[in-house]
């Protein structure tokens, strides 16, 4: 009787291997949870990832964990705008709506725990960058003096909340005319 080989087991890196895991996991966790929703089972991540389970849960504990990960790295995508001389705050919510359309399922993530530190910290990242660049627009002419900080989370907010209750196939539209609106509001209290 034949009897199939078992697969060949990777070798096993340890520490060594730890960053590139991480890596992998966010970056897998975007797929997944992209296409599965907030449910998608946890093990479909760390497949996908090319890693074991343990290590999934080495570094994420938990689907909140893994969440504010995915949105750790948004944020820095968001950081560098404001760190562009030249970034803009229309530049930041572009960027956003592109992240939104990208992670929605991620969005309700964040928001079933607003009270979690985790999040908490990753909302006064946004509204740091937000303030920087407030004041930049508004040195320049871009905005004027009554759109606070804010006002701009909200429209951050808004933007996010809409995209992710949006159906799949009407979301990018639904995202650009919210962004629109947005726009136009802020353009117009400038004038």
């Amino acid at each position: 009787m034949n009897t199939p080989s078992p697969e060949p087991r990777k070798a096993n890196r340890g520490p060594r291997a730890a960053a590139a895991n991480r890596r992998a996991l966010i970056a897998a966790a975007r797929v997944v949870f992209g296409s599965g929703g907030y449910n998608a089972p946890l093990s479909s991540v760390a497949k996908l990832a090319g890693v074991g389970q343990g290590s999934l849960y080495r570094h994420f504990p938990d689907r909140l964990s893994l969440a504010v990960a995915v949105f750790d790295e948004n944020i820095g995508d968001l950081e560098a705008i404001a760190e562009r001389p030249n970034g803009t705050l229309d530049q930041l919510l572009d960027v956003i709506v592109e992240q939104a359309l990208a992670s929605s399922t991620m969005i309700d993530m964040i928001e079933a725990a607003p009270d979690d530190e985790r999040v908490r910290h990753l909302d006064k990242r946004v509204e740091e960058l937000v303030t920087r660049l407030l004041q930049r627009d508004r040195a320049t002419g871009r905005l004027g003096r009554s759109i606070d900080v804010d006002d701009v989370m909200l429209s951050i907010s808004m933007l996010a909340g809409v995209v992710a209750r949006t159906s799949a196939d009407h979301r990018s539209a639904v995202a650009r005319r919210a962004r629109a609106l947005i726009q136009m509001a802020f353009v117009h209290e400038a004038t």
